[in-house]
Order: C-alpha cells, then sequence, then structure tokens
C-alpha cells in the first residue's frame, strides 16, 4: 500500500484529506501554489453546511433561466466570455445533465455527502479542539415574491421525502425564527438540518494541527509531474506513492498536464464581512432571487453571491458586487450601516463541473493519482466527506458513498 501521499491543494478538500491520510498512518505531503495565507476560496466562502442543497446546479430550467440572467449586468450568474471552446464545451455538458432524471439520481447522493460531511465536523472540531464558530441553527431560504416562495415551498416538500426536515413559512413565521433581524421577504423555506462556520477559523486552526502532527507543507505551483510506467512518481520533484489532486479550480490544469481532461469551469464568487450589522443575524439564510448568501460569523455577518463562469482570474467585477449590495438593502432594509468598500471585498473561484456533482475517484490513466474536485458552492460544506473518502480510496478500503456518479472519469 502505497505510504507516502502528496496532497495537491490547501484548500479545505486537501485538508481534510490530509488530516484522514494521517489518522491512517500516511507521511503526507501538502502542495499548494499560495503561501500560508487567509487568501484562498475556501477561506472566504459563505461557510454552510448544506443537506438542503440536494438539487444540483444542473438542473431543469437552470441554463434558460441563467440566460435571462445575463443580460443584466447586476445578476447573480453570468459568463466572463462565451467566446472560449472550453466554455462552450462546459455549457453543451451542463445543458445535456439538467434533467429531471439527473436530479434524481443526484439528490440522494448530495443528501447524504452533506449529512455525513456535518457529522465528520462536529467530530474533527470536538476532536482536535477546534474553535471556529460551528451552529446547527438550520438555514433560511428568503423569498422576496409569492412565486418564488411558490416553488420554495415545491422543494420543500421534495426535501420531505428525503428525509430532510423544512417548514414553509409566512412573515410571521420568520420573525419567530430570527427575531433579531428585520425580513423584507413575502416568506420562506427553513430547512432544519442546516449548519454553518467561520471558514478562516476552521481552516487555520486546522492548519495549524496538522504542521504539528507532521504533515509537510510546501509552497510551490505544480507544473508538471514525473511520469514512469503508467504511474505519477513526482510532483516538481516531490516524490511520492500517492497524488491527490484537490486544486480546486486550478485541477483541471493539473489533469490536462497528465493527458487527461476534466471539464471544468471557475465559477467566481464575490463577498464581504460587515464586522457590526445594525442588527444581529442570528440564523443563515439565502436570499433566493438575488442567490446570496448570509452567515453570521465570529468576526460578523458574512454576505456571498454570484456565479461567474470562465478561467480561473482575480479580477472585480464591480457590478456583480454592486448587484450584492443591492439585495442585502432589499431583503434586510435595517442591516448594514455603511455601504462596504470595494477594496474589502473578497473573490473566490469555485470549481465547477458541468453537472453540478464533484469528481472523486481514480483516473482512468494513473491508478496511483486520486482526483478531487468540482465541488462548486459545496466545498466547504463537502470537505469532510470528500477527505475520508480520499483516505477511504488510498487504504483500498470500500468507500462509505458510492462513488459512480463522482468518477472523474465520466467524461472521458
Amino acid at each position: 500500500m502505497a505510504r507516502r501521499v502528496v496532497v495537491i491543494g490547501a484548500g479545505v478538500i486537501g485538508l481534510c484529506a490530509a488530516e484522514d491520510l494521517l489518522r491512517r498512518g500516511f507521511e503526507v505531503t501538502v502542495m499548494d501554489r499560495a503561501p500560508d495565507s487567509v487568501s484562498g476560496c475556501s477561506y472566504g466562502n459563505g461557510g454552510l453546511i448544506v443537506p438542503s442543497h440536494f438539487v444540483p446546479l444542473a438542473a431543469p430550467g437552470m441554463a434558460w433561466r441563467g440566460i435571462r440572467m445575463m443580460a443584466n449586468r447586476r445578476s447573480p450568474f453570468g459568463f466572463e466570455s462565451l467566446l472560449n471552446l472550453e466554455v462552450l464545451s462546459w455549457v453543451g455538458k451542463f445543458m445535456r445533465a439538467s434533467s429531471a432524471a439527473h436530479v434524481a439520481q443526484a439528490a440522494p447522493l448530495l443528501r447524504d455527502m452533506n449529512l455525513a460531511s456535518r457529522g465528520l465536523y462536529e467530530e474533527i472540531i470536538s476532536r482536535l479542539g477546534i474553535s471556529c464558530g460551528f451552529g446547527k441553527r438550520g438555514l433560511l431560504m428568503l423569498c422576496a415574491t409569492k412565486k418564488a416562495l411558490n416553488t420554495e415551498a415545491h422543494l420543500a416538500t421534495e426535501a420531505g421525502r428525503l428525509g430532510l426536515p423544512a417548514q414553509v413559512l409566512d412573515k410571521t413565521g420568520l420573525r419567530q425564527v430570527d427575531p433579531g433581524v428585520t425580513m423584507n421577504a413575502a416568506g420562506g423555506v427553513y430547512f432544519e438540518d442546516d449548519a454553518h462556520l467561520t471558514p478562516a477559523a476552521f481552516m487555520v486552526a486546522l492548519r495549524h494541527y496538522l504542521s504539528g502532527a507532521g504533515v509537510e507543507f510546501v509552497t510551490r505551483e505544480v507544473r508538471a509531474f514525473r511520469v514512469a510506467a503508467g504511474r505519477v512518481e513526482a510532483a516538481e520533484e516531490i516524490a511520492g506513492d500517492l497524488f491527490v489532486l484537490a486544486g480546486g479550480a486550478w485541477t483541471s490544469h493539473l489533469c490536462k498536464s497528465l493527458g487527461f481532461r476534466l471539464p471544468l469551469l471557475a465559477g467566481k464568487g464575490y463577498g464581504f464581512t460587515v464586522a457590526e450589522a445594525r442588527e444581529t443575524l442570528s440564523v443563515p439564510s439565502i436570499l433566493t432571487e438575488a442567490r446570496v448568501a448570509v452567515t453570521p460569523m465570529q468576526d460578523g455577518a458574512r454576505f456571498v453571491g454570484t456565479m461567474e463562469l470562465g478561467r480561473p482570474n482575480e479580477r472585480l467585477n464591480p457590478h456583480r458586487i454592486a448587484g450584492i449590495r443591492d439585495s442585502i438593502q432589499n431583503y434586510y432594509p435595517a442591516l448594514l450601516a455603511s455601504e462596504v468598500p470595494v477594496n474589502a471585498v473578497w473573490n473566490g473561484a469555485r470549481p465547477c463541473s458541468p453537472d453540478g456533482l464533484p469528481y472523486v475517484g481514480t483516473t482512468g490513466s494513473y491508478q496511483n493519482v486520486i482526483v478531487c474536485a468540482g465541488h462548486a458552492m459545496m466545498g466547504m460544506s463537502l470537505g469532510p466527506i470528500s477527505g475520508k473518502l480520499v483516505g477511504e480510496l488510498a487504504s483500498g478500503d470500500e468507500p462509505s458513498i458510492p462513488l459512480d456518479l463522482l468518477s472523474p472519469n465520466r467524461y472521458a
């Protein structure tokens, strides 16, 4: 069995994989292009753990809804450019996957992965003594219009069939769930099984623990691999028996350098944290029509939104940022004390597969390479279960979650 594992990527997926591998007795090296900092995608996201998100991004009607949104520069969805063969190929795969049959297959899988991950968070946080504001207070889907509320009510019915408790609430019900904040909404759906945490606090504490426990961290961008006899021997001269590709939105480039394609686009998100809000938010929410996540954290209220698909980059789109600000005022008219300066806005590249499911498994080209990427907006939510699956694959154990729908070879 492989003893030395090289994990490429120090986001939440890579760190959770390193933690599970370490407990199984492997020697672990983590490589990442960025130094030890809090600038990565995993540090600035909404911090939500979401069993409620059992419908994948590729679902009936999503493609045409996205096309209609593209006409509005402040909308929560768009493409940086469609004049790109890689993007057009991804869009074609996305449209083919957006079917009711795909949702029916994916929903139980996403439910099980999120519920397993929530339990693993509790176990890891307790075992390592991590203080990261973890709370199981559920999630409110706030709906500004009756039309959106009817759609979410249908989703609540589907959730019930999957064993996920959900309540459809009117304005009075919203106030009872979160009385400390003024909400301008027709109603909402309260998903009881969701949880949240402060991502940066969890990430910093986990990395600190891993460093002290013997995991080696190497700051280096991986551009090339050394391959011999159908096996990967080294990444940038860092040797290993097994390699885990967990580089987020950059994983497709890692795969390309190994000679196989992994359809993946970067879905850029923007966010900011307000340390001193006018009102006290206690329950996380998603502003349904605006697609903005709002999460109470240790350092304030975090607002995250948009899905701008393209290649990974750090350019800021002021129109998307303005759209997030406007939506907060629409749903929470008394929450913000002032405008948030542009220089305080975070952006991150979420790795998006065409069918809305992550890639987890070995490749058809190299059996000593495990791909774990493509978690889109659920990277933080699915981090621990993804790390556990990597550990199970590395150990030769039966995966605790079926991997058929997650195969990295499904577009080969």
